[in-house]
């Protein structure tokens, strides 16, 4: 069978690849070793808040199973305005949501409504990976430059104006980011938007982690800024739902009609169990939890940072949101005889049962020196994957 070069172009995601080996790796140790710890996927530890899981029930027993409108039930879609209003005050009419098969969903709309083959769009190195990867897959690309921790890992307006090309359409930004876990300063997005705009291109922000900002100077959605930033998002994280694969967009009013002919096409709709249950996400009792849970993830940041830093790792620029870690580990190596973060991805793996991430899935360009961690598991595990860690350095 001859299967496309675009296809054959596209490469594993590196986070699955480690979990499926620590799961090979797992199922060879004896009952006495120590379990594995997973640092290596962003993916919260609470699941969804049970008003939810109540009322996806309530919707099978009811039979509300068949399609919905390619856009997303009008009721789910009134109560995104609605939160948009009330958490950040900002008018959303409900009209330019669409419902969206994940946040992976809406980027692959949001790009097929964007982009020609050829064309590219702007984005920071490192970042998440499975971005290019969409970009790729429907013929386009991301031209990655570099952000180091003096820009927080994020675009310059004056990178963004450097690098604009022939077939730039764009930007995609993340805020906060996949794997720093930090955020655009409000003010460099307000310049980047407009060198876009002065070059008829689209500003696209991924903000599946805006929920869990700690940080109010970055707390804010980029649609306070204009209407016509698309704005992605998605219920995996801040309300706990990632399996049900259930995402949400925000557009121009005069993309939605491009997006929802896209829609039917390749989706139909999104998850109409997910749709219906993600309405109990805005119960206030609901709310009231997830705020609880963001906490803890604010906490447990708070304990593994500077713990990780104490074992010499550097972080020069700190995480103000999501749960994430971005690590340096290259003062290491020497002592532990290792040349790169993937032999350190390798050891802690074999040697302290500890799954964590190499940097070579998030950036590009990486020479080799950084991991991300996850900090997405409990206080107690990540107490214990410290304890590993330190006990392995010494």
């Amino acid at each position: 069978m001859q299967l496309s070069a675009r296809a054959e172009s596209i490469e594993p995601f590196h986070v699955m690849q480690v979990a499926k080996q620590a799961a090979a790796l797992e199922r060879t140790l004896g009952p006495d070793a120590p379990p594995m710890i997973y640092l290596n996927i962003g993916e919260p530890d609470f699941g969804a808040p049970p008003l939810v899981q109540a009322a996806a029930q309530a919707a099978i027993a009811a039979g509300q199973t068949q399609y919905t409108p390619a856009l997303g039930i009008d009721a789910l879609r009134q109560r995104l305005s609605d939160w948009y209003a009330q958490r950040f005050g900002v008018a959303v009419a409900p009209g330019r949501i669409v419902i969206t098969a994940g946040a992976s969903g809406a980027l692959q709309l949001a790009a097929l409504a964007c982009l020609d083959v050829g064309d590219e769009w702007l984005m920071p190195d490192p970042s998440y990976p499975c971005n290019r990867q969409i970009l790729a897959a429907i013929g386009a690309s991301a031209r990655l430059l570099p952000a180091g921790p003096g820009q927080r890992h994020q675009l310059t307006a004056e990178q963004v104006e450097r690098a604009w090309g022939p077939r730039t359409r764009g930007v995609l930004l993340a805020s906060p980011s996949n794997p720093t876990g930090t955020s655009i300063d409000p003010d460099e997005l307000r310049r980047i938007h407009a060198v876009v705009q002065a070059r008829g291109g689209v500003t696209v922000v991924d903000e599946i982690y805006l929920g869990l900002s700690h940080d109010e100077r970055y707390g804010q959605t980029a649609l306070a800024l204009d209407d016509r930033i698309i704005s992605l998002n998605s219920f995996s994280k801040y309300f706990g739902m990632t399996g049900w694969r259930l995402g949400w967009m925000v557009l121009p009013e005069a993309a939605v009609p491009v997006v929802e002919r896209l829609q039917q096409n390749l989706f139909i709709c999104a998850s109409t169990i997910a749709q219906h249950a993600a309405l109990a996400c805005f119960e206030p009792e609901t709310l009231a939890l997830c705020e609880s849970r963001r906490a803890e993830f604010r906490a447990r940041r708070d304990y593994f940072l500077p713990a990780l830093r104490e074992l010499g790792f550097e972080v020069p620029a700190e995480p103000d949101g999501a749960f994430y870690v971005w690590a340096d580990a290259s003062p290491l190596f020497a002592r532990l005889g290792i040349g790169d973060s993937a032999e350190l991805v390798e050891l802690l793996l074999r040697r302290a049962h500890l799954v964590t991430t190499p940097g070579r899935d998030f950036c590009a360009n990486d020479p080799g020196t950084h991991l991300r961690f996850s900090t997405a598991s409990s206080l107690p595990q990540l107490r214990e994957a410290i304890a590993r860690l330190r006990a392995l350095l010494a």
